[in-house]
């Protein structure tokens, strides 16, 4: 199968049955010029909030290419204090959850350690997927200023209405301005320039989500076009794939990718989780497809963040 192809199959994958998606263990990432040679900024990745996505777990795809390009990878076990962060320079928390459904991921005395650290020139890459993953780290992206839509984002691509959001940008294109393709478009910042021409994002593609917006001063990288929407449920795209009409937000404008300075910290918030991993797909027909990283640039996009977050870039 051709990638456009690929794609296509996959507009139904927020749709699949449970057990249909997996963690690719077989993707093993190579980098020609690794951005750190020796010992890299470390980065830890929760998974003391009963994280859904954790370094053992479906993040493993995510640990080996931050590894590969040299980070020092490591988990953390346990709360945010200022002692368990000493010594991390990147924190990656992916879809965090509370105790118990609709229960606060982090203590407020956890909230306030973490904005001390940002302060202190901590860096957060904060990600919360499309419902029911933003309620339990709200508390937390409020603090940091970020509103979360909470939903299932959709928009309409070639007339139908889909989760898997393309967002492309011309070849050659400045950085310097938004670069729209069917309304969605790729921020300016340099985590979409990267250090090279050849480090460029010029095609991301987001695995349904929810919608994002900055605080004062914040930039979209992957902004929605006029024609998104967000729904409360999975139901809710697929009762408008078949023309009916149902509560919903639009949400054009708003991101699903945002970057921010925090003191003398950095900060990205993703709303969608699957992009910055690998994933296997098992579709109808029952071939095996790989999602996230493999997928247009969304590697490249992934080392661009953390490349900003460590202040290799910008």
């Amino acid at each position: 199968m051709t990638q456009s192809s690929i794609l296509s199959a996959l507009l139904g994958l927020a749709l699949l049955a449970p057990g249909s998606q997996s963690v690719s263990n077989k993707y093993q990432p190579r980098i020609e010029h690794p951005a750190y040679a020796g010992k890299g900024p470390v980065v830890a990745i929760d998974g003391a909030h009963n994280d859904y996505h954790t370094m053992a777990g479906s993040y493993a795809p995510f640990a080996r290419l931050a590894a590969a390009d040299g980070f020092q990878v490591r988990p953390l076990a346990s709360s945010i204090s200022a002692e368990s962060l000493r010594g991390t320079d990147i924190l990656v928390i992916a879809n965090a959850r509370g105790a118990r459904a609709g229960a606060p991921a982090f203590t407020p005395g956890e909230i306030a350690a973490l904005q001390s650290w940002l302060k202190g020139g901590g860096a957060l890459f904060l990600i919360a997927d499309h419902a029911p993953f933003a309620d339990p780290v709200r508390p937390l992206a409020g603090a940091l200023g970020v509103d979360m839509g909470g939903g299932f984002a959709a928009v309409m691509d070639g007339g139908r209405v889909t989760s898997q959001i393309h967002y492309r940008g011309r070849a050659g294109g400045r950085v310097t301005s938004q670069i729209h393709y069917r309304g969605r478009a790729l921020g300016p910042h340099p985590i979409i320039a990267g250090r090279t021409p050849r480090e460029r994002v010029r095609a991301a593609t987001v695995f349904t989500g929810q919608s994002l917006s900055g605080p004062p001063g914040s930039t979209s990288l992957l902004i929605l076009g006029a024609d998104a929407v967000e729904v409360a449920d999975k139901g809710g795209i697929e009762a408008l794939r078949n023309g009916r009409r149902v509560p919903g937000e639009r949400v054009g404008g708003r991101a699903q990718l945002v970057a921010f300075s925090y003191g003398k910290g950095r900060v990205v918030v993703g709303g969608e989780a699957a992009m910055f991993t690998a994933q296997r797909v098992r579709l109808p027909g029952g071939q095996v497809e790989e999602t996230g990283l493999p997928v247009d640039d969304d590697k490249q996009l992934t080392l661009n963040i953390l490349h900003w977050l460590s202040r290799l870039i910008g």
